[in-house]
């Protein structure tokens, strides 16, 4: 791709914390359609959120839920959080929601928009699927968080927080099992192919839109970068 292209993993926790965040979509539209103007391309993978924990919770309090079918609520959870980007990036976005990460993908629109694939995984995995098979080489994770710690630092005062981390040292962090709805920084499967294969992971508070502005600038920016 000759354009300048960003994968964007974003947090269900921004889409929908509680109800959907119309004001925050609202306003990362601005950005990316501010930066579309510039020449930019956009791959966003859309997280679950709230929905998804509403649904896994209601399914919880009937039955014994299966981690597989866990898996799949949160699934459709991204799915629907996905149809409500493309809406909102309908001018520029192209036409289909991509479900399989791995398959080929042809898109001359600016943005595209993916969503969660298949159990085993978060949507995390998803985007660096997505940007190993469209050749790209970083993925911003925009979440909750403004770094990663090596442990939780509500719960640890003493927790020590990392501006720049090896990929080895983050795994220690998150070990290596995925688990139906675990909530890390980065999937620990996606972590596991994203050192497989040599990418920039950058983890920081989507939040802050200021601060994903100067991301996508190239400044100084608050947040992780894993590599």
């Amino acid at each position: 791709m000759k354009m300048k292209t960003f994968v964007i993993s974003l947090g269900g926790s921004l889409i929908v914390p509680d109800q959907i965040n119309v004001a925050y979509l609202r306003k990362f539209k601005i950005i990316i359609d501010k930066f579309v103007r510039k020449g930019y391309r956009f791959v966003i993978v859309t997280g679950g959120g709230k929905t998804a924990r509403r649904y896994m919770d209601a399914a919880k309090e009937i039955v014994d839920l299966h981690p597989e079918d866990i898996d799949w609520i949160g699934i459709h959870a991204t799915r629907i959080n996905a149809h409500l980007l493309r809406v909102l990036f309908r001018d520029e976005a192209h036409p289909v929601i991509i479900k399989n990460p791995t398959a080929k993908i042809d898109f001359k629109e600016n943005v595209l928009v993916a969503a969660g694939w298949k159990p085993g995984c978060s949507s995390d995995y998803d985007a660096v699927l997505l940007a190993e098979n469209l050749g790209l080489k970083e993925v911003i994770n925009l979440t909750n968080i403004d770094y990663v710690y090596d442990k939780d630092p509500k719960n640890f005062k003493n927790a020590k927080m990392f501006e720049n981390i090896s990929w080895k040292d983050f795994r220690k962090i998150v070990g290596d099992k995925w688990v139906a709805g675990l909530n890390v920084p980065f999937d620990p499967i996606a972590s596991k192919e994203a050192e497989k294969n040599h990418l920039k992971v950058v983890i920081a508070n989507g939040g802050d839109l200021n601060n994903f502005e100067k991301i996508l600038e190239g400044r100084d920016f608050k947040g992780t970068i894993i590599h």
